[in-house]
């Protein structure tokens, strides 16, 4: 007999699950997570949909074969309600396909409010019959509490399955695959590839609701700070047309997928997609210079708002270099230099001061500043002293006649922060990187994540900041962008697209390296290590391909316009 045999003899027949809160609870050695998570389990708590293992995580029919620390993973965190939203977005794909073979269904982009929009080509506008049977069979799935049964597969089988399904997107895709197989997940036999960890039956997904919407509709689903209902949706036409805007220049760009941008990369065409997408940026700013032109009688203030990594700092300069050629020299106020002392800074519930509250700013004071720099009086502006945490005297400013402010924030959008001050003499943008780039019409790619990278990559470098440490307060930045700018995109004049079809192939060569220094154990190597298996889908890109004004550059390095400055009568505004 075996050494190895000897030692499987000596093992006991069961094991032990030990849970952050001391709790112990015993089991049969290879019983999959999911049974002892449903003795965990309660009522009144958010589900439980996949969990933490030693360190990794997994999914709940992931079998416990020795024993083991685990932390649950449920709804109302990051990775559990990743776990939900993708194996609803299946649930939907196998509803549809059961009900509507001969239509191609799209996951097309998310909606802040808890929501993908999704589309039929075949069926613009989606009909209410159409989604009213689409739902019931969902909700039929659901009740039969049906598995998600997961299988893997050699890499050329998947290839030939996906070609006889006619699915040249996710075979364009498997083209550029590291490894020799991929795993797939099947429901009433019908079998496909999504990015990511299932729950294991259809009995978890009980909560969604589907909505027409513009030409599609949008499946809603439970958000993180509700996971137990659904939030009320919002119209966003502004966003909506944003995003159907990009989907255009993919279109043009002939990039509709990643497979697709893989393709020109392999094929020497990166340089085309490169050219074309800044001058669809340039496009852009030149059509808001000329909105604000037009305005130009009345515009006092030019608002910028946006959530973080949106590259906004970069638009700020470019759209003042497009005003210029227009005849408008505007005057860069920074609404930083307003905050209130430290000691007054609004705390959140966990009594950590909160940055993003909007109280954090002396609104009165910038009020005042901006009511008397339009009426041409000279003003000693404010200047935040961020060491010691208080508000210092600045510049004193005079603006010329008729002279535009931009003011640059995230509070830019809410009408609180310039409360009283004429909505017709100020002209409010929306910044935001609203990636369309999919992997595939099934597996979409997630706006934050590129936005995560984007601020990794520039922590990094100007803050001397880990990966780790910029994954740490990530969450934190989220809820704020949750709290405090998602809410008034709306509010918006017009809305600036920042995303690049080649981005995150030029990302990718830089920010690996920094996400594979993460240590293993922590909790943010979880994150890390999602975020090197999703860049493991791109081919890199050569970043001096890139130009020098691009947006990009405010997180790669090498801008030409991070010393822009204009100069006023005596002194320059310094961006």
């Amino acid at each position: 007999m075996s050494e190895e045999i000897k030692i499987e003899e000596k093992l006991r027949d069961t094991v032990e699950v030990i849970l952050p809160d001391g709790t112990v609870i015993s089991g049969s050695r290879h019983t999959p997570v999911e049974a002892f998570m449903q003795k965990y389990q309660q009522p009144d708590k958010p589900l439980i949909v996949g969990a933490i293992v030693n360190h990794e995580l997994r999914e709940l029919t992931y079998p416990i074969s020795i024993d083991a620390k685990v932390t649950p993973v449920d709804m109302a965190n990051t990775d559990g309600s990743r776990i939900y939203r993708r194996s609803l977005t299946f649930l939907l794909e196998v509803a549809f396909m059961e009900l509507y073979p001969e239509w191609t269904l799209t996951i097309d982009h998310s909606v802040s409010s808890g929501a993908y929009y999704c589309h039929v080509p075949e069926q613009e506008p989606f009909t209410q019959e159409s989604l009213d049977a689409l739902d019931a069979r969902m909700h039929e799935l659901v009740s039969e509490n049906a598995p998600l049964l997961k299988e893997k597969i050699s890499l050329a089988e998947a290839k030939a399955f996906f070609a006889e399904q006619g699915q040249d997107d996710k075979l364009r895709l498997l083209n550029y695959r590291f490894g020799d197989d991929l795993v797939l997940y099947s429901l009433h036999g019908l079998r496909d590839y999504h990015h990511g960890y299932m729950v294991p039956s259809t009995g978890y997904l009980n909560c969604f609701d589907l909505q027409l919407v513009d030409l599609g509709f949008v499946i809603r689903f439970p958000r993180r700070h509700a996971p137990n209902h659904l939030s009320q949706l919002t119209s966003y036409p502004q966003l909506l047309t944003a995003f159907r805007e990009y989907g255009g220049w993919l279109e043009t760009l002939g990039i509709q997928s990643v497979g697709a941008l893989n393709d020109a990369i392999k094929e020497g065409r990166i340089s085309e997609v490169i050219l074309v997408s800044e001058a669809l940026h340039t496009q852009q700013i030149s059509r808001i210079a000329n909105d604000i032109r037009k305005r130009s009688d009345e515009i006092r203030v030019i608002l910028i708002a946006g959530p973080s990594s949106s590259g906004k700092t970069t638009f700020a300069k470019r759209l003042t270099i497009q005003l210029l050629t227009e005849g408008i020299s505007p005057f860069a106020l920074e609404m930083d230099n307003y905050f209130v002392n430290r000691e007054d800074t609004p705390v959140n519930e966990d009594g950590e001061y909160d940055f993003e509250h909007i109280n954090a700013v002396n609104r009165a004071l910038l009020n005042d500043h901006v009511s008397r720099l339009i009426a041409g009086e000279r003003v000693q502006l404010r200047h935040y002293n961020f060491k010691k945490g208080v508000s210092e005297p600045g510049d004193e400013v005079q603006l010329a006649p008729d002279q535009m402010i931009i003011l640059e924030g995230i509070h830019g959008l809410n009408p609180l922060l310039l409360e009283g001050f004429p909505t017709e003499n100020t002209f409010r943008i929306y910044v935001s990187c609203l990636t369309q780039l999919n992997l595939d019409r099934h597996n979409r790619i997630s706006t934050t994540d590129t936005r995560h990278l984007r601020r990794i990559l520039r922590d990094a470098r100007d803050r001397g900041y880990t990966a780790q440490q910029t994954i740490s307060h990530w969450e934190m930045v989220r809820q704020g962008e949750k709290d405090h700018i998602f809410p008034y995109q709306e509010n918006a004049d017009i809305m600036f697209n920042s995303a690049l079809a080649y981005e995150l192939s030029a990302l990718k060569p830089l920010v690996e390296p920094l996400l594979r220094q993460v240590p293993f154990g922590t909790h943010e190597y979880i994150e890390a290590k999602r975020l090197l298996k999703f860049l493991q889908w791109f081919l890199p890109i050569d970043q001096n391909l890139i130009p020098d004004n691009s947006i990009l550059r405010e997180f790669i390095g090498g801008s030409i316009l991070t010393s822009f400055k204009i100069w006023q009568h005596d002194s320059p505004t310094d961006y």
